[in-house]
């Protein structure tokens, strides 16, 4: 009988045992499965705004009400010569500014012109030199253009009488392939020689200043443009108004 016992109580330790190992190594299962969890899981990754701050310029128009034509027409291309020395004042006038802001209804007739442009050639694109442009600004481009005044009002508005650039509501444009580069328009961004009046054009081609392909140029841009609302001036190829300033000063702020 004592023999009996001494092999149940053996039986039974032998039993406790093999249980506990068990748990033992589920222990070990559940703690080597946490570590490799622990190991999946995602690493906070820190995500840093990449867009610029807006200068006190741009956030003084978005203020005055003006859109960012980019944000309405995504397609178009801009290079604001006067946020860089590539212009006839060689001055960065604009700093940090490299948006184009028109009037919201301005906006609307470009984009009209836009849709036409691509009805006639959808590889195009238009390209913004410049859009609104402060009253201080133009007043610093006068002061600045050394040149006869009866010269100078055919290239810079009086800023006394206010531009329709002062309003928002002209733009400084040309067209564009599909990669922003700007088509050849026999003259460049402002050009002062008569080579850039529209008004010349004839003279030039039969001169052989000008050909056809440049001309040809030259009456897209002008006819997209007046099938958007806006009408050209006869001393600069690239500028257009999109209504008289009696219109712009009854219906807009100039932009101080």
């Amino acid at each position: 009988m004592r023999f009996i016992f001494l092999i149940s109580l053996l039986i039974s330790i032998l039993g406790c045992e093999t249980k506990q190992h068990k748990q033992d190594n589920t222990s070990i299962e559940k703690n080597t499965l946490t570590k490799k969890e622990d190991s999946l899981s995602p690493i906070p990754i820190e995500v840093k705004d990449t867009i610029p701050p807006k200068g006190k310029l741009e956030l003084k128009l978005m203020a005055a009400g003006l859109v960012n034509v980019q944000d309405s027409i995504p397609q178009i291309y801009v290079d604001l010569k006067y946020s860089s020395t590539d212009n006839f004042i060689g001055l960065d006038v604009y700093g940090n500014l490299n948006s184009a802001y028109l009037q919201p209804d301005v906006c609307i007739k470009l984009k009209k012109a836009f849709l036409y442009l691509k009805n006639q050639d959808s590889s195009l694109s238009f390209l913004i030199y410049d859009a609104v442009r402060p009253r201080s600004v133009q007043q610093l481009m006068w002061d600045t253009l050394d040149m006869p005044i009866a010269k100078k009002v055919k290239f810079v508005s009086n800023p006394i009488n206010g531009s329709l650039h002062n309003y928002g509501a002209a733009v400084d444009i040309t067209l564009c392939d599909s990669t922003g580069s700007p088509l050849d328009m026999g003259a460049g961004f402002d050009d002062t020689r008569l080579i850039a009046w529209p008004v010349h054009e004839q003279k030039f081609l039969e001169s052989g200043e000008l050909n056809q392909k440049q001309i040809d140029n030259r009456i897209l841009l002008r006819k997209a443009m007046r099938a958007g609302g806006f009408f050209n001036i006869q001393s600069e190829w690239w500028h257009f108004n999109s209504c008289y300033r009696a219109e712009a000063q009854s219906k807009y702020k100039i932009i101080e």
